[in-house]
């Protein structure tokens, strides 16, 4: 009963969300098709209903008071679930199979995606659903039936299927391969490197690996994800390390070429997880024996 009563109405937290967002009840009431005094209506009870005040009014605005500042991080959080939630039931309307993927945004987009339409003609029952996860999370709070993790082999109460090591190569565009004359590995002295954000170390591995030492090798411009790091290598910005099975396009066009035929392996893999209580799904696993087929391929 205690819960029942503390429980906060959906209405009143979007109400709130808004009001924050704007610092103002009057264009919160403009975003949601409502009046002011509604708006007004639905924070204060949300005040009474939790006994805390969660705005001040500050000469003409509303201005969140510390504890309205913490709440509104974690309403914002219930708020983002529950969408994502809603839209994941209402994909099973049609009464189709229904996977919800969490995938790597790059891996999706340059290796994933393209592969696709081989698995949806040969299941077109089911409907797949894909959303980018960049860390391992708990199946059981968030809304997915599988991921695509890279890292070790090991998450909570699931299983992880081997899909690829990352083979990481240095490349460049064909221009900038011969204006800076970039033959040998020790001739990267004279190139601009490229460096993802996320991986600060790669080019002293693979310099490590070749046994060459290059003077401020961790020097140069920094990418958070590897796609902008290869647009930027493509357009002569640079050298880049980038893995050769998110490169395939380029690598084909000829946009980008392979400089040198070391190439680096690190102890981190690509996985495929699926929760333990939902391996037994019939659609999950056609797409389990796709996919691992694929990346066997």
């Amino acid at each position: 009963m205690t819960r029942q009563i503390l429980l906060p109405s959906v209405g009143d937290l979007t109400a709130f969300e808004a009001a924050a967002r704007h610092a103002s009840f009057t264009r919160a009431a403009a975003e949601l098709h409502l009046t002011q005094s509604a708006i007004s209506r639905a924070v204060r009870m949300l005040e009474d209903r939790i006994g805390v005040t969660l705005f001040e009014r500050v000469r003409q605005r509303v201005v969140l008071t510390a504890a309205g500042s913490l709440y509104l991080k974690e309403v914002r959080r219930i708020l983002a679930h529950l969408r994502e939630a809603t839209h994941a039931v209402m994909s099973y309307a049609d009464e189709t199979a229904t996977l919800n993927v969490a995938v790597l945004p790059t891996f999706a987009t340059r290796w994933l995606v393209p592969r696709l339409p081989n698995f949806m003609a040969a299941h077109p029952d089911v409907t797949l659903n894909l959303a980018a996860r960049l860390e391992p999370f708990d199946f059981g709070r968030e809304p997915f039936d599988a991921a695509i993790h890279y890292g070790s082999p090991t998450w909570a109460a699931s299983r992880c299927h081997h899909l690829m090591d990352e083979v990481t190569v240095v490349v460049a565009s064909p221009e900038y391969r011969a204006a800076r004359k970039l033959v040998r590995p020790m001739d990267l002295q004279r190139a601009t490197l490229l460096h993802q954000s996320t991986r600060p170390r790669a080019w002293s591995d693979w310099c490590a690996l070749v046994d060459v030492e290059l003077e401020g090798v961790n020097r140069g411009p920094r990418y958070e994800q590897f796609a902008m790091i290869a647009q930027a290598a493509a357009a002569g910005l640079g050298a880049a390390l980038l893995p050769r099975v998110l490169i395939e396009d380029e690598l084909a066009a000829g946009r980008l070429e392979v400089l040198f035929e070391e190439a680096l392996t690190g102890p981190s893999a690509y996985y495929w997880v699926v929760p333990e209580e939902k391996a037994a799904s019939p659609a999950l696993r056609a797409f389990t024996d796709w996919i691992t087929a694929q990346a066997g391929a």
